[in-house]
């Protein structure tokens, strides 16, 4: 896991002081050592986080036709593809050097055969040419911007920002989704200057032009498969057996995330069988408030794996003191309030001299977990709806834009997803794997993890996985009110104490609660905020957090919550200011 950054000219050198600001803004993601490489037009940086060959390893990897790479992430089939490519053609011992060998092979298709996560830039100086690829999941992240000279990309927005390669100016269309969906979707980033490369896309870069030269998706295209039960949990067991496998391949320790619910603790039941050493497990927790505090479930799951358990409390003072750091390390913003657990958890994990965890991201995706998929599958007469056709603004009355154009995007990529092979639960599904768990999910997991310098693999967002978990039979998926029906059984045969078929709680941040007891003071303070006053009625915003004094209302705490979010958010990314000091402050400030 590492960091990686370049820029490409039209004509003349990249100045150094641009390349030394990319490289200080990536420090974070490669504390463990930094290379570059600059020909004529182009140059290109890396910051290493070593995880797999500590001593050869390092970046940039130059093949013999002097092309370059540089990559952030892991080639989980590197080993399969290096005994396939032939073990005299490479130079190191590397995860990220078969990707090299394979551009050269076959061009801008090389990624068709990698099997992992990843952003890689291949600078190729004989065409004057830069490729970038994302993995199909987007995983891991990667962006650029078009500017009068030339074109730059990096790991995250903010370092294309704070290298003044890109301006601090919003994308209003993207502020509403933000604000309606909590994540914005699509290549456009709120930056309106910086894009994305989607999930699964290789872009070719010349200097003058961005080429679109292929799209991966991470999804079969083909409706259900016409399984048994017995025979959909046999290629079950031996997809994910196969995935955490070689999801375990590092040659430094690794640990996982353990929330006690089913897809952690399917995770954990694999490592358990794949190890001869009991797995570590980090859990969070929160005390003294109205959520379920999943501690005690974990520590009775990782008791009967074997595992060793290590657990960190997430306070109210967490919640002051760390949420502007927060942040400001989501410089791609999600309004999740599971970043606030993510983050510290990553201190946890830094702290036990780990670098890598393991997590169960993707399962209510693949397996169809969530309660909003059981509604689309339902006629509306019998309870169905839409999937996000109301947003977290929805009839309140505060935002000075109260239009639906916030969804357009959301309608296209529906479209785009839908075939006639498909049923409507895997629509749903392929939709939310498109944009809501690259631009939610997946940053949250990135930036919260390697803002502490640590990799975060997700062992369930696997080729091999999806290939069956699509594939299945939509009652394998949803069985009444259950969802996950059919991980649930493989789970309860394989650790039946994480008590899978119990009815789902649901997991949630406290974060109205924390609000609500200061609401009347901090909705003062963020109601006076230039980027709140620009969407908002002031007076409407004071009067929302007053009125969770006292109240745990579901939505006006979460509509709370997305506004003191974006607040701070406004405040490092587009007003350029590092947060110093705890919320009341930085918004004081």
């Amino acid at each position: 896991m590492c960091g990686l950054a370049g820029i490409l000219l039209h004509d003349g050198k990249p100045d150094d002081t641009a390349i030394n600001a990319l490289a200080a803004a990536l420090a974070h993601r490669g504390p463990d050592g930094s290379g570059e490489f600059a020909s004529q037009d182009m140059e290109v940086i890396h910051t290493r986080l070593s995880i797999i060959d500590l001593e050869t390893g390092d970046q940039p990897i130059h093949d013999k036709r002097g092309t370059v790479i540089v990559a952030n992430g892991e080639i989980y089939n590197y080993l399969e593809l290096r005994q396939s490519l032939g073990e005299q053609n490479f130079q190191t011992k590397s995860d990220c050097e078969p990707p090299l060998l394979l551009y050269e092979l076959n061009g801008t298709a090389f990624s068709q055969a990698l099997r992992g996560m990843y952003g890689i830039a291949i600078a190729d100086p004989d065409n004057h040419r830069i490729q970038l690829a994302r993995d199909p999941f987007g995983i891991k992240p990667l962006y650029y911007t078009e500017f009068d000279g030339g074109i730059a990309f990096a790991s995250e927005a903010g370092a294309l920002l704070d290298a003044g390669l890109a301006k601090r100016a919003l994308n209003t269309d993207k502020r509403q989704e933000l604000l309606q969906l909590q994540f914005t979707t699509g290549e456009k980033t709120i930056f309106q200057d910086i894009k994305r490369v989607e999930p699964g896309q290789t872009l070719t870069l010349d200097g003058r032009q961005v080429t679109h030269s292929l799209h991966h998706r991470a999804l079969p295209k083909g409706g259900p498969e016409n399984w048994s039960e017995g025979e959909a949990l046999a290629k079950l067991d031996e997809a994910l057996m196969d995935s955490v496998m070689i999801h375990q391949r590092s040659d430094v320790p690794y640990g996982m995330f353990l929330s006690g619910g089913v897809d952690s603790s399917v995770v954990l039941a694999c490592m358990r069988d794949l190890n001869e050493q009991p797995v570590e497990a980090f859990t969070a927790g929160f005390s003294g408030t109205s959520v379920a505090d999943e501690r005690e479930h974990a520590k009775t799951v990782a008791a009967a794996a074997g595992a060793n358990f290590h657990e960190v409390e997430f306070s109210e003072n967490d919640f002051w003191s760390l949420l502007p750091k927060i942040a400001a390390a989501m410089d791609d913003p999600a309004a999740d309030y599971a970043i606030l657990p993510t983050y510290k958890l990553g201190q946890l994990v830094k702290d036990a001299g780990l670098k890598v965890v393991l997590s169960g991201e993707g399962g209510d995706e693949l397996f169809a977990g969530y309660g909003r998929y059981r509604k689309q599958m339902r006629p509306w007469y019998l309870g169905g709806r839409n999937m996000r056709a109301k947003g977290v603004f929805h009839d309140l009355n505060l935002l000075r834009d109260r239009g639906i154009a916030w969804r357009d995007n959301f309608d296209i990529i529906w479209a785009r997803e839908s075939n006639s092979k498909r049923t409507k639960l895997q629509i749903a599904q392929a939709v939310d794997c498109a944009d809501w768990l690259p631009h939610d999910l997946l940053i949250k997991l990135d930036r919260c993890l390697m803002a502490h310098g640590v990799e975060g693999r997700t062992p369930l967002l696997d080729k091999k996985v999806a290939d069956v978990a699509m594939r299945l039979p939509d009652n394998l998926k949803v069985r009444g009110r259950v969802g996950k029906y059919l991980l649930r059984v493989w789970l309860d045969q394989k650790l039946p104490e994480a008590r899978p078929f119990d009815k789902k709680k649901g997991f949630t941040v406290p974060v109205a609660e924390w609000i609500g007891r200061r609401g009347s003071d901090l909705g003062k303070l963020v109601a006076v905020q230039d980027s709140i006053n620009e969407i908002c009625d002031p007076t409407g915003v004071e009067k929302l957090f007053a009125s969770l004094e006292g109240s745990h209302a579901k939505r006006s705490g979460q509509a709370a919550w997305v506004l003191l979010f974006y607040a701070l958010w406004h405040r490092r990314h587009i007003g350029g200011v590092v947060p110093e000091g705890d919320v009341f402050e930085v918004l004081s400030a």
